[in-house]
């Protein structure tokens, strides 16, 4: 779950937050990065997934809350938030709830709402392996990115999992409510980054999200879909580093 030292109370944290059915696994290119640069950095799995035990959590509000947990655990008083697609509505839903720990938040491929396609959840909630296949197809900003396999595959390893892990994050993500409520009470320095060719969260509707938040600031990384933690993770993480250093 930790990347680099363990926590130092004199060094800011920063918690990543991952998307639905993957693992801190899609954050080894950012996480690394910034530890060397005198962060605790930690990439958390939820229960369920990766190295966490238990039961994949049914609600945003129960990751937000099991998250505070683990924030307490850990002994953090104060942190930054990252959050990838699922993991930005339980960044919005944890900031509601707990609002002075947060310093601030990065939403990567985010939106306050994120309705999942009945059809991709039906397929994930039988355990069809297909459903792997249909979320990279629509995550990918172009199929010829699509090297070395693909990378859900590599987290998600049978029916069972993507039956009992991805289709309970894809019906979390679908069910939450609270987010339009919850980026009202935003009053942090906050920052988005986006994917020209995100078929997931359109460009349109990520600066809608955006427009909400004031003084809020926004990048586009061009020829990128919405799994810009693997498809351009290296603009995606400097671009990160200078907004927390700001």
């Amino acid at each position: 779950m930790d990347a680099g030292a363990n926590f130092d109370s004199s060094k800011h944290s920063i918690i990543l937050i991952h998307g639905s059915g993957q693992s801190h696994v899609v954050w080894s290119l950012t996480a690394q990065y910034l530890s060397d640069q005198n962060f605790n950095v930690f990439a958390i799995d939820f229960p369920g997934h990766g190295n966490s035990d238990g039961e994949s959590l049914k609600t945003i509000e129960d990751m937000a809350i099991w998250l505070e947990k683990v924030i307490n655990k850990i002994g953090i008083r104060e942190l930054s938030l990252v959050g990838h697609s699922q993991g930005c509505l339980v960044a919005l839903e944890y900031k509601d709830r707990y609002p002075k720990k947060v310093k601030n938040i990065v939403f990567i491929a985010g939106s306050y709402a994120i309705p999942v396609n009945k059809s991709l959840i039906d397929l994930a909630y039988s355990g069809d392996m297909e459903s792997l296949n249909l979320m990279m197809k629509w995550g990918y900003g172009n199929s010829k990115q699509f090297i070395g396999g693909n990378p859900l595959q590599k987290i998600l390893n049978s029916s069972r999992e993507v039956r009992e892990v991805l289709a309970v994050d894809l019906i979390a993500c679908n069910n939450y409510k609270n987010g339009f409520n919850a980026v009202k009470n935003i009053n942090c320095p906050t920052f988005f980054i986006f994917g020209e060719l995100d078929k997931m969260i359109k460009i349109e509707k990520g600066k809608e999200f955006a427009s909400l938040i004031p003084n809020s600031k926004i990048h586009v990384i061009k020829n990128c879909g919405h799994m810009i933690i693997l498809e351009n993770a290296f603009e995606m993480r400097e671009k990160i580093l200078e907004f927390l250093k700001k």
